[in-house]
């Protein structure tokens, strides 16, 4: 079977499994989202064939049927034999409140059952370890198997004849079966009323999280399935949020631009809050904060790094995985991003931004204190002394820094955000402080990132380049819609960065030469714009086709060919995913349309 991203997560935010479309585990890390891949058949190449999954087979298949429980990430896996005989897989993380807590073990449930006919089933079960490069021993007592090599041993708790699956022998399936798969730890329960148990719970609990959104009339299913799929990619111990679920899945055929996501970016976790916020999803704002608030404390007022691990690491080295030869053979493997040494001085806005809202919202269990602001205030020191300085950038280049137009802004709207912070808590003369300097700063992008004689904006002090994230320029509430240099602004852009209906990032060289992919973020950043500039039917449009271009999950990668042919990049993708839920809010049709 070749690699394709059309795959299927599950989780339970503290686990997470990625499942292709033969129903089989093909990446999922232990002992957390950053661990060690003890099924990393996506990354395989041609060995993926041999090892790092987990597939539950019929002798010969005829056909596979495949959806989401309604409003869960639990996902039912059909298939049908060519003698017609059928069977079901119901794969899923538990996750519901018990003891007055969130119970989500690292640990995947499978619930095979028999629907008509005599199915003959296999069992495959061959995980990986220390990013391929250990040998795996199982060994098997009466009801469990252990897979012991890898960075954490496995224990497969199983109702099934434990032979069967150790020698992967096909058999008859005339009753259901249940596996779970966690750390090396013995259930004293029955397994087959625990796993419908923990079903049942875990059913309920997505369906009421879903029921807590405030979603738009239109596109209510594509909403959904991104909400969910971005409250999978937290990490709640801590209260990170990964920018995707995965490593080194390449920007386009042979690029080498293969980046491990599985780390918290506090750019790509502000868009991810902001997002859910306007769906009313409060619980990963409130839970992100306490991650922020503890990063905050910890920088003592000085540099912060543009991502941390989700247990708040600040070195995340970049190595490489020489065992795995990567998607579809296009290594290299990394673990670790070399980012976390850059200078990005986008990172302190986006920190006041992500925060700011804890001010003003009554809804959150903890709302926002002095102290808070004073130790926010630290931070925003930090970006009026930064908002001129040269860095590497949102897109985080390696071989060259200059003065970003996008980071300079994000400097400006953390000293404006704390102006508002400010007069919130009655604190007039702070007020005044953070609204000088939003104005002294403001001064200087529209006197060094403006260009004259182009008359627009330009991706850096002093330049000429274009850049998709001049469109942001709107969002942040830096410039109108209807200002004539925004106007020249997104005019350029269109002209130099659109492909057909998709948005590159940049298009001039970089360490990695020219790229060739389009960023599924920018063009939602296109459709936003274009709305509000007033040709709202080209943005409705443009946003059918990246809801055309989904996978069978309904979900995005971080990018796409520019034919539309084919998703590249991690997966499943933040970023993207915020852009579909941000564009579905402003682009539908009002709910007083239809009551």
């Amino acid at each position: 079977m070749s690699q394709s991203l059309d795959l299927f997560p599950i989780g339970n935010c503290a686990a997470s499994a990625l499942i292709d479309r033969a129903g089989r585990f093909v990446w999922s890390c232990f002992p957390r989202v950053d661990g060690d891949p003890a099924f990393s058949a996506l990354l395989g190449g041609d060995t993926q064939a041999e090892r790092g999954f987990w597939a539950v087979e019929a002798e010969e298949t005829a056909s596979i049927r495949q959806a989401y429980l309604r409003n869960t990430p639990i996902l039912s896996t059909e298939v049908t034999d060519v003698s017609g005989a059928v069977f079901q897989v119901i794969d899923f993380a538990p996750r519901y409140r018990q003891f007055g807590r969130v119970y989500r073990p690292m640990s995947f449930i499978r619930i095979v059952r028999p629907i008509s006919g005599t199915p003959h089933i296999r069992i495959r079960m061959r995980p990986t370890g220390c990013w391929g490069a250990a040998e795996i021993n199982v060994t098997t007592g009466s009801n469990h198997l252990r897979y012991v090599g890898g960075e954490v041993t496995l224990r497969l708790t199983t109702d099934a004849p434990v032979s069967h699956i150790a020698s992967e022998r096909l058999f008859r399936l005339e009753e259901p079966l249940v596996m779970f798969l966690g750390p090396d730890e013995g259930i004293e329960a029955d397994l087959a009323a625990t796993a419908e148990r923990m079903l049942h719970e875990t059913t309920a609990y997505w369906r009421s999280w879903v029921r807590t959104l405030s979603i738009p009339l239109e596109w209510q299913e594509a909403v959904i399935r991104a909400a969910i799929t971005l409250k999978l990619c937290a990490h709640e111990e801590t209260g990170a949020i990964v920018a995707a679920l995965t490593t080194s899945i390449p920007e386009h055929e042979g690029s080498e631009r293969n980046w491990d996501y599985r780390y918290c970016w506090l750019r790509d976790a502000y868009y991810v809050v902001q997002a859910l916020n306007r769906l009313g999803a409060a619980d990963m704002l409130e839970n992100y904060l306490g991650f922020l608030r503890n990063l905050i404390d910890r920088a003592k007022g000085g540099h912060i790094q543009p991502l941390y691990g989700v247990g708040l690491e600040a070195e995340l080295p970049e190595t490489f995985a020489p065992d795995l030869p990567g998607y579809r053979g296009m290594g290299p493997v990394r673990v670790g991003n070399q980012a976390h040494e850059h200078l990005q001085h986008d990172v302190y806005g986006q920190i006041v931004l992500s925060t700011v809202q804890a001010f003003f919202d009554e809804r959150l269990l903890r709302p926002a204190t002095l102290d808070d602001f004073h130790a926010l205030e630290a931070v925003g020191e930090r970006a009026f002394l930064l908002h001129d300085r040269p860095d590497a950038g949102l897109w985080e280049f390696r071989g060259r820094e200059a003065v970003h137009t996008y980071s300079s802004m994000m400097c400006w709207a953390a000293c404006d955000r704390l102006g508002n912070a400010a007069t919130k808590l009655g604190l007039r003369d702070r007020a005044d402080v953070w609204n000088v300097r939003a104005a002294q700063i403001r001064e200087v992008i529209e006197a060094r990132a403006y260009n004259p004689e182009l008359g627009r904006f330009a991706a850096d002090f002093e330049g000429q380049g274009l850049d998709a994230c001049l469109l942001q320029l709107v969002d942040v509430r830096f410039a109108a819609p209807d200002d004539p240099r925004m106007a020249a602004t997104l005019a350029a852009v269109e002209e130099g960065l659109r492909r057909g209906p998709y948005m590159m990032r940049y298009v001039a060289p970089d360490d990695f030469g020219e790229p060739k992919t389009a960023f599924n973020i920018c063009t939602f950043w296109l459709i936003e714009v274009l709305h509000l500039s007033g040709r709202t039917e080209e943005a409705r449009g443009l946003f059918e086709e990246m809801l055309g271009r989904r996978t069978a999950a309904g979900l995005l990668s971080e990018d796409i060919a520019l034919d539309g042919a084919e998703l590249w990049g991690n997966y499943p993708q933040t970023y993207s995913l915020v852009g579909l839920i941000n564009c579905a809010n402003m682009l539908s049709r009002p709910w007083t349309s239809v009551r």
